[in-house]
C-alpha cells in the first residue's frame, strides 16, 4: 500500500501513521465494519470522483442495516471524502471510507454509541494488475458458497462479509488463479471475491440478480448503463455454473477492479481465450468518461473540490 499524508479519523486530519484505533474496539472482534471503495480518476477538467454520492448512499445504507449510528450525516461525510483527497494532493485516488464500533463495549451487541468514522485516500492502480485490462485474468470456481439469504446481509458492504472472500481467494491463489468465482446457495453463479460477474452469449450479456447473494455493485451499474448505451440487451437472471464454460465472454467489475475481461475459467478458455471485443468495447466506454470521449450524461463524475 502507498501512504499518503493524512487520514480523515473522528472528524480531523491526522499524519497517516497516527491513525490508530484500540486492541480492544469492537470491530476488531466481532467484524462490526463498513466501508466503501471510491475512485478518483485524473479527467480533463481535473481530479473528480466516480459517483460518489452513490457510494456514500449505499455506506449510509450499511449502516442503516446494522442498525450503527453515525456521527456525521451524507454532507459531512462528503465533504470529509473532499478534503482528505485535497490535503494529500492526489490526482487520482482510492477513497475508503469505513466505520466501525469502537472501543468500549466487548459484548457482541456491542455500544450504541456513534460508531468512529475514518477516510483514507491514496494511490492504487489496477487491482488485478496491469495487464489484466488487455489481456483479461485466470480464474477459478471455488468450493466455497456464498452466504445464504437470511443469514448475513449481501447488501451491506460490512467487513465481516469479507471473510468469504477472503475464503474464496486465498483457495484461488493456491490454485494459481489469479481471483475465484462463488456460487449461491443454489449452486447458481454468485460473484468474484471482490468483484460482480457478467458473461456473454451470442451478443446478450447475462449477470446474476441481486438474489444470488451478491453486492450490489455501484460500477455493475455503470457497466450496465454504458452497455445499454452501445445497444447491447442486458439481462439479469439466475445463471449455471457451466454458462461460465460456454459463454463467448466473461468479465468482472467493481470499483477495485474497474472492468477486467476473464480468459479462462477452471482452466478452460473463454472464447478465444483472451479479452472479448464486447468486453474490449465496454471497457473503452468505462474509461472514455475520464478522457472525455465518453459523455458523462448521468452526472457521475464530481469534481474534487
Amino acid at each position: 500500500m502507498e501512504e499518503a499524508e493524512f487520514i480523515w479519523h473522528k472528524g480531523k486530519l491526522v499524519p497517516w501513521k497516527e491513525a490508530t484505533i484500540h486492541v480492544m474496539s469492537h470491530a476488531l472482534h466481532y467484524g462490526s465494519s463498513i466501508f466503501e471503495g471510491i475512485r478518483v480518476y485524473d479527467t480533463a477538467e481535473g481530479p473528480a470522483f466516480l459517483r460518489l454520492e452513490d457510494h456514500l448512499k449505499r455506506f449510509f445504507g450499511s449502516a442503516k442495516i446494522y442498525r450503527m449510528n453515525m456521527p456525521l450525516d451524507l454532507e459531512g461525510l462528503t465533504a470529509a471524502c473532499h478534503e482528505v483527497v485535497r490535503v494529500n494532493g492526489l490526482k487520482a485516488a482510492y477513497v475508503r471510507p469505513i466505520a466501525f464500533r469502537g472501543y468500549g463495549a466487548i459484548t457482541v451487541y456491542g455500544s450504541p454509541d456513534p460508531a468512529e468514522v475514518a477516510v483514507a485516500a491514496f494511490p492504487w492502480g489496477a487491482y488485478l494488475g496491469e495487464e489484466a485490462r488487455e489481456k483479461g485474468v485466470d480464474v477459478g470456481v471455488s468450493s466455497w458458497t456464498r452466504l445464504a439469504p437470511n443469514t448475513l446481509p449481501t447488501m451491506a458492504k460490512a467487513g465481516g462479509n469479507y471473510l468469504s472472500s477472503q475464503l474464496i481467494s486465498m483457495e484461488a491463489h493456491r490454485h494459481g488463479y489469479t481471483e475465484g468465482i462463488a456460487l449461491d446457495v443454489n449452486g447458481n453463479l454468485s460473484e468474484g471475491a471482490g468483484e460482480n460477474l457478467f458473461l456473454i452469449r451470442d451478443g446478450v450479456i447475462c449477470t446474476p440478480p441481486l438474489s444470488a447473494a451478491i453486492l450490489p455493485g455501484i460500477t455493475r451499474g455503470i457497466a450496465i448503463d454504458l452497455a445499454v448505451r452501445l445497444g447491447f440487451e442486458v439481462r439479469e437472471e439466475a445463471l449455471l455454473r457451466e454458462s461460465l464454460y460456454v459463454a463467448d465472454e466473461v468479465f468482472m467489475t467493481g470499483t477495485a477492479t474497474e472492468i477486467v475481461g476473464v480468459r479462462s475459467v477452471d482452466g478452460i478458455d473463454v472464447g478465444s481465450g483472451k479479452r472479448g471485443p464486447i468486453t474490449g468495447q465496454l471497457q473503452r466506454s468505462f474509461f472514455g468518461l475520464f478522457d472525455g470521449s465518453t459523455e458523462d450524461t448521468q452526472g457521475w463524475l464530481e469534481p474534487v473540490e
